[in-house]
C-alpha cells in the first residue's frame, strides 16, 4: 500500500519524510489510503459484473469456465442420447413381452385392449375355458413361446402356478323373488399347481372342488405365475444382456356382476443380475469404452462443479467487502435486493446440474457393468440435469442485446404469467370435476359403446 501512496501524485508537503509528521499529514495520508481502497473495490465490482468477453478484453482472462459448460453440453448431451438409446431397448423389451403374454395366455385375445381391461367373456363356459387355458399355455409354454423365456420359482421356491379366488363368505340369491341373503365377508382359497401336477391327466385338477365356481358369490380369480427371460437384442448394440424377472398374473373380475367379467393381465418386470454371462467377441471393449466417456463426464463435471463453487465463494467474499463499506462510507445498509445481485443464479444451477450428472454418470457405470439396475433413477437424473445444462445456455444468449432485451422481458413477465396460470387453473379445475360428474358416466369408454353409445 506504500508503494501506492507513493505512485500517487501528492502535494510536496505529503511527501515529507521523517517521524514527525503534524496531524493534518496523518489525516491527508489516511484519506488518499481509503480512496485507493475505495478504487480497488470498484475496480473489482466492476469487472465481477462483465461478461466472459468483456474480462477477456480487459484482463485478457480465458473464459474456462465458458469453455468448460460448452464442452460439458456436447458431452452431457451425448451421454443422454446413448442412454436414452439403450434404455429405450428395455422398454422396448419390458412391452413386447407384455403383448407376446397377453397373446400366449389370454384365450381370444384380439392384439388390442379393450379400455382398461385386456378382454372379457360372457358366459360360464367361457370363463372356465379361458382359465384352463391359461394353465394349460404356462405348462406348454416351453414348446409354444418365441422368446427366451424359462419358468421362474414361487414364492416357496417351486415352479408353479398359483390360482386364487375370493368370494362372499356364504349366501343365497333369488333375482326373480327380488330376494338376497348374502355374507359380505370375503373368503380367499388359493391352490397351487406345479409342473408335476400339470404333466398328470387335466381331469384330475380341472374337476377338483376348487373350480367350482358359484358365481353369484365370486368377485375375482387371480392366476399368478413367475417367468424368466434374457434381453439378446442388447448384443446387437456391442452391450451385455440383462436378465428378468416377469411377474405376471391374469384377473378375473367379477365384483361388478353386471353378466361381463373383466379379464385384466399384469406383468412387473424387474431387471436382475445374471449370474453367469460368458461373452466372447468385442462387447467387452466397447463396454470399456464407454465407461471410459463416462469417467471423462465426471471429470468435466467436477471441474465445473469446482470453478462454480471457487466463483460463488469469490462472490459472497467481495459482498462482504462492499457491505462493509457501504456501511462505513455512506452509514446505511445495503437492501437484499442489491445483496441478491452478487449471487449468480446460474452458477447454482450450474451447480445443481453437475451434482445430478455425477450422480446420474455414476449409476449408469454401475448399470453398464451389470451390478446395478435401477434404469428409471438413471433416467430421472440424466434428464433433469441435462434440461439444467440447456437452461443455462440462456445465460450465454443473453451477451447478445437483441437475446438480452427478450430474456429481460421473460424475467419481468414470469410473476404475473404464474398468476394469471393459478387464477386460470382454478377456473380449469372446477370445470373439470363438473365436467367429469355431469358428463363422465355417458363418455365413450371402450370400442363397444362407440358403436352403441348410450341414451342421456
Amino acid at each position: 500500500m506504500a508503494r501506492d501512496v507513493e505512485a500517487l501524485d501528492l502535494p510536496a508537503w505529503s511527501r515529507a519524510s521523517g517521524p514527525s509528521q503534524g496531524p493534518q499529514c496523518r489525516d491527508t495520508m489516511a484519506h488518499l489510503d481509503s480512496e485507493v481502497k475505495e478504487e480497488c473495490l470498484r475496480e473489482d465490482l466492476r469487472f465481477y459484473f462483465m461478461n466472459p468477453c468483456e474480462k477477456f478484453r480487459a484482463r485478457q482472462q480465458i473464459p474456462w469456465k465458458m469453455g468448460l459448460q460448452i464442452l460439458k453440453i456436447v458431452m452431457v448431451t451425448t451421454q443422454l442420447i446413448r442412454f436414452g438409446l439403450s434404455n429405450q431397448l428395455v422398454v422396448a423389451f419390458k412391452e413386447e413381452n407384455t403383448a407376446a403374454f397377453k397373446h400366449l395366455f389370454l384365450k381370444g385375445y384380439s392384439g388390442s385392449d379393450e379400455d382398461d381391461y385386456s378382454c372379457s367373456v360372457y358366459t360360464q363356459e367361457d370363463t372356465y375355458d379361458s382359465i384352463f387355458f391359461a394353465i394349460n399355455q404356462f405348462h406348454r409354454l416351453r414348446n409354444l413361446s418365441l422368446g427366451t423365456l424359462g419358468y421362474g420359482e414361487s414364492e416357496d421356491n417351486r415352479i408353479a402356478l398359483k390360482v386364487c379366488k375370493q368370494h362372499y363368505k356364504k349366501g343365497t340369491m333369488f333375482p326373480s323373488n327380488e330376494t338376497l341373503n348374502i355374507d359380505s365377508d370375503i373368503e380367499i382359497d388359493c391352490i397351487h399347481l406345479d409342473l408335476e401336477a400339470l404333466s398328470k391327466d387335466p381331469q384330475d385338477w380341472k374337476n377338483s372342488s376348487f373350480f367350482r365356481l358359484e358365481f353369484y358369490r365370486l368377485l375375482q380369480i387371480d392366476i399368478s405365475f413367475q417367468l424368466k427371460g434374457i434381453d439378446l437384442q442388447t448384443i446387437h448394440s456391442r452391450e451385455l444382456p440383462d436378465c428378468y424377472v416377469f411377474q405376471n398374473m391374469i384377473i378375473f373380475d367379477n365384483k361388478a356382476h353386471s353378466g361381463k367379467i373383466k379379464i385384466y393381465f399384469n406383468s412387473d418386470a424387474k431387471i436382475e443380475e445374471c449370474k453367469d454371462l460368458k461373452i466372447s467377441g468385442s462387447i467387452q471393449k466397447n463396454t470399456q469404452y464407454v465407461l471410459v466417456f463416462d469417467a471423462f463426464v465426471i471429470v468435466i463435471c467436477l471441474a465445473s462443479l469446482i470453478l462454480c463453487t471457487r466463483s460463488i465463494v469469490l462472490a459472497l467474499r467481495l459482498r462482504k467487502r462492499f457491505l462493509k463499506f457501504f456501511l462505513e462510507k455512506y452509514k446505511r445498509h445495503v437492501c437484499n435486493a442489491d445483496q441478491r445481485e452478487f449471487i449468480n443464479q446460474w452458477y447454482i444451477l450450474v451447480i445443481i446440474s453437475d451434482l445430478l450428472t455425477i450422480s446420474g454418470s455414476v449409476l449408469k457405470m454401475e448399470i453398464k457393468a451389470k451390478n446395478l439396475t435401477n434404469y428409471n433413477l438413471c433416467s430421472i437424473l440424466l434428464g433433469t440435469s441435462t434440461l439444467f445444462v440447456w437452461v443455462g445456455v440462456i445465460r450465454y444468449l443473453g451477451y447478445f442485446q437483441a437475446y438480452n432485451v427478450l430474456i429481460l422481458t421473460m424475467q419481468a413477465s414470469l410473476p404475473k404469467v404464474l398468476r394469471f396460470c393459478a387464477c386460470a387453473g382454478m377456473i380449469y379445475l372446477g370445470y373439470t370435476f363438473c365436467g367429469w360428474i355431469v358428463l363422465g358416466p355417458y363418455h365413450n369408454k371402450s370400442p363397444e359403446d362407440q358403436h352403441y353409445p348410450r341414451k342421456i
